[in-house]
C-alpha cells in the first residue's frame, strides 16, 4: 500500500509537464510486473485522472496495458518452432485477453522466462503510451480493452488508438520470437516431414 502510494504521487507530481515522456512511463509501468504493485499504481493514476476530465493518461494506459498480451500471443504465432505445443495453446489465450486489456495472460510467459518477456513488454508498452500521448488520445472508460470501441465516443480516435497498440504489441511480440530460446524437445516444424519420411526406410532395413 506504502508503494502504491509513493509511485501515485510520483505520477502527480509529473503532471502533465511532458506528455509523451508520461506515456512512456506509464506504459513501461503498466508493462512491468503484469497485475502487480506498480501496474496498479499506473492504472489508479489514470482513474484518478477520469474524475478531472483528463482522458489522455487513461488511453495510453489501457493501450500499454494490451501489449504484453498480444505480444506473447504473436510471438508464438511468429516463430511456432520456438514454443512447446502447450506454450502455444498459451499464446493463442493470452492474445484474446490482450484484447480484453488482461495483461495477467503473459505471465506464463513471463514467470517462465522474465529476463526476456518483462523487457521487450516494457519497450512495447513504453512505445505504445509515447504514441497514444503524441496523438493525443482521449479514453473515456476504465476497462473493456479493445471493446470500449463499441461505445460511441469513448474513444476520440480509434484508428489511431488501433494503431498504438499495434505498433507496441508487434514490437514485442517480434522481439520476444527473435530472443526466445527453442524449447528442449520442441522439433522445429521443418523437420518433421524428414523425420516422417524417414521412418518407412527404418522399417523396411528392420525387415530385410
Amino acid at each position: 500500500a506504502a508503494l502504491l502510494s509513493a509511485l501515485t504521487a510520483f505520477l502527480n507530481d509529473m503532471g502533465s509537464t511532458n506528455a509523451v515522456l508520461l506515456g512512456v512511463l506509464l506504459g513501461a509501468m503498466m508493462c512491468f510486473d503484469l497485475g502487480g504493485p506498480v501496474n496498479k499504481a499506473a492504472y489508479t493514476f489514470g482513474v484518478g485522472l477520469l474524475s478531472t476530465e483528463t482522458y489522455m493518461p487513461m488511453a495510453a494506459i489501457m493501450a500499454a496495458g494490451m501489449v504484453p498480451a498480444i505480444g506473447m500471443g504473436l510471438a508464438t504465432f511468429l516463430r511456432r518452432s520456438r514454443f512447446a505445443q502447450a506454450e502455444r495453446e498459451a499464446g493463442k489465450a493470452s492474445f484474446v485477453l490482450g484484447l480484453c486489456f488482461i495483461s495477467e495472460g503473459a505471465i506464463p510467459f513471463a514467470a517462465k522466462d522474465p529476463l526476456r518477456v518483462i523487457p521487450v513488454s516494457m519497450v512495447g508498452g513504453a512505445v505504445t503510451g509515447a504514441l497514444s500521448m503524441w496523438f493525443g488520445i482521449k479514453l473515456m472508460a476504465p476497462h473493456g480493452g479493445l471493446f470500449v470501441l463499441l461505445i460511441p465516443n469513448a474513444v476520440n480516435l480509434a484508428l489511431l488508438y488501433l494503431l498504438a497498440i499495434a505498433a507496441g504489441s508487434v514490437i514485442t511480440g517480434v522481439g520476444y520470437a527473435l530472443l526466445k530460446r527453442g524449447e528442449a524437445g520442441v522439433t522445429p516444424s521443418s523437420m518433421a516431414p524428414a523425420a516422417a519420411s524417414s521412418e518407412p526406410v527404418e522399417a523396411s532395413r528392420q525387415a530385410s
